[in-house]
């Protein structure tokens, strides 16, 4: 049986939801942050060097990355599921969306986070300066990257209603969750195509299963 380490509150939900689409048998052993730091476990440590998840293992393979997960599962046992016919247009629209994710989209989130969090954790004297470093590369260099983005978002889900055409695949579960944490963190979900592409995935039978395995999570 397929095997994930599944850290609370984070991207490898994403893994759940593609199993549960695939229809595929698999275990949850789970791991849960820090309440301060929000860092992964030492646990995680013996099952990658990182010390990160997702990690996933099968009949002795162990991968690591969401996408090289993704990959390594549509093709051991997609059988053609979730991802169009090869040299198509669509095709290469599912290719770019599937780097895109882990790539592009996600740099301007994660700085958001980590520019919200650092006047928390300075000394009490130095808050009102961190907060003001914060709000300033806020509004200076994070937020319009990130409005860029959520304006390409908004422009190609009006194009199609999913990321590589008419038809879901596996890009959109990888899109998930820059999605989500852009409704939750920078206003995305004020984006009718947006927010209508988020209702269509959570209502998604396979979604909702895998929230139920691997509980619920914020993208906060």
């Amino acid at each position: 049986m397929i095997i994930v380490h599944h850290l609370n509150d984070s991207r490898s939900q994403r893994v759940l939801w593609l199993l549960e689409e695939l229809g595929l048998e698999y275990e949850v052993r789970r791991y849960q942050r820090d309440p301060e730091t929000m860092l992964a476990p030492p646990e995680l440590k013996a099952i990658h060097p990182l010390g990160k998840s997702p990690v996933i293992e099968d009949h002795g393979i162990k991968v690591a990355e969401t996408g090289a997960i993704f990959d390594y599962l549509l093709n051991t046992y997609g059988q053609g599921r979730l991802r169009p016919p090869a040299d198509t247009e669509e095709a290469r629209r599912f290719t770019y969306w599937m780097y895109y994710a882990e790539g592009s989209a996600m740099t301007p989130l994660l700085l958001r986070l980590i520019f919200a969090q650092i006047p928390a954790r300075v000394p009490f004297i130095a808050r009102p300066i961190a907060n003001g470093i914060s709000r300033g590369m806020n509004a200076r260099l994070i937020q319009p990257q990130l409005d860029n983005h959520l304006g390409y978002w908004e422009s190609e889900l009006a194009r199609s209603e999913w990321f590589a055409g008419d038809q879901f695949t596996a890009a959109d579960i990888m899109m998930s969750f820059p999605l989500e944490a852009a409704a939750a963190r920078a206003g995305a979900g004020g984006k009718p195509h947006i927010a209508a592409f988020l209702q269509r995935i959570h209502a998604r039978p396979a979604y909702q299963r895998a929230i139920d395995r691997g509980g619920p999570y914020s993208y906060a």
